[in-house]
């Protein structure tokens, strides 16, 4: 139905809004802002090339113009849009090298973060991480790519939080958006049990304090996610 419409709007010039999407509070966050159309683009509801004009952003969002301009001036840094000044704002084309480059930086700070992170982690730390390590294990056994993403998130969130590392924290921010497509590639893919022993691999390094070989795995299952072509 989503893809029916935004076909529709198209055809029409419009940015394809899906139509029933839930108008959200005037006291919105630029944060919320940005997570909405930064899901968008992630989601495919906004594609690759779509041009993007903030007086229709602003209205789907229920917001004033400048938190959505605010957001994609974000998301460009991110790399999830061009921005042309004086011209238009699109949707960017996935370019591998960009990917790549991510892919790169993404695993390194996840790295840095258990590294970081294992010496101070607790008992209900890692009972957290064990249960994420379930529910994606289940989400994989399903097929449900946005649960197997989710509890990916909060098994790797952990040592993030714990090492406390803000600037690891606004790196993350910035470039784990470019990589959601590689992350749905792997999880929907056959292969995609490979994670769950390297997830069990990661808690159980945590677990025994052994903060390299930890990191070694953490760095590992971002690194080897596959080219997005």
């Amino acid at each position: 139905m989503r893809a029916t419409a935004g076909r529709e709007a198209r055809k029409n010039g419009a940015v394809p809004i899906p139509p029933h999407s839930p108008a959200v509070g005037r006291t919105l966050l630029r944060d919320d802002v940005y997570t909405r159309l930064r899901d968008a683009i992630i989601d495919g509801t906004l594609e690759p090339g779509e041009q993007l004009r903030d007086v229709e952003l602003a209205a789907w969002l229920g917001v004033s113009r400048t938190p959505v301009r605010e957001a994609l001036l974000r998301l460009a840094r991110g790399g999830l849009v061009v921005a042309r000044p004086g011209r238009s704002t699109v949707v960017s084309s996935l370019d591998l090298r960009a990917l790549r480059e991510a892919r790169d930086v993404v695993a390194a700070m996840h790295q840095l973060a258990v590294r970081q992170a294992v010496p101070l982690l607790t008992d209900a730390d890692l009972d957290a991480m064990r249960d994420a390590a379930r529910r994606f294990a289940a989400a994989v056994e399903t097929g449900d790519v946005d649960a197997a993403i989710a509890a990916d998130d909060d098994l790797h969130g952990v040592p993030v939080e714990v090492a406390g590392n803000r600037a690891v924290v606004a790196v993350l921010e910035q470039f784990t958006p470019v990589l959601r497509r590689a992350e749905r590639l792997r999880f929907a893919a056959p292969d995609a049990q490979g994670s769950l022993g390297r997830h069990d691999e990661l808690v159980r390094l945590c677990a025994a304090r052994d903060a390299d070989g930890a990191a070694a795995v953490a760095a590992g299952l971002w690194s080897s996610l596959p080219d997005a072509d």
